[in-house]
């Protein structure tokens, strides 16, 4: 599960990076640099990435790709109630609504990515 983890941010972090304007039409209006805060996402989603792979900065990380993914949910808000055209392209609810209901999901699994939690997976102690 980490390693998907990794990858999926790798990739996440490099498409912010790469083209940061893709992301500008999802970013609510009250955030400011909205082309910085982009780039800075790409940043956060490679640092999280390599973190992850290190066993000293894994717990650091998981709790940092949990924030982050909290912190960006409002864009994923905006994108699906707004119906924002991402890349040519206007996605409908069976692609928004899995997506939000994923969210807790993400930030779960980043937990459990960075060995903040192992829950549902530790073993129950018998006393």
């Amino acid at each position: 599960m980490r390693w998907f983890m990794i990858l999926f941010y790798l990739s996440a972090g490099f498409v912010h990076l790469r083209s940061p304007e893709a992301f500008l039409p999802i970013i609510p209006y009250w955030v400011p640099f909205p082309r910085e805060t982009v780039l800075l996402t790409g940043v956060a989603e490679l640092a999280g990435a390599a973190g992850l792979m290190v066993p000293r900065l894994r717990y650091a990380a998981g709790v940092g790709l949990a924030l982050y993914a909290l912190c960006v949910f409002p864009a994923n808000i905006k994108h699906a109630v707004d119906g924002v055209v991402v890349g040519g392209m206007r996605l409908g609810w069976g692609y928004h609504l899995p997506r939000l209901l994923f969210q807790p999901v993400l930030i779960w699994w980043a937990l459990v990515a960075g060995e903040v939690t192992h829950w549902p997976f530790a073993r129950r102690r018998s006393d």
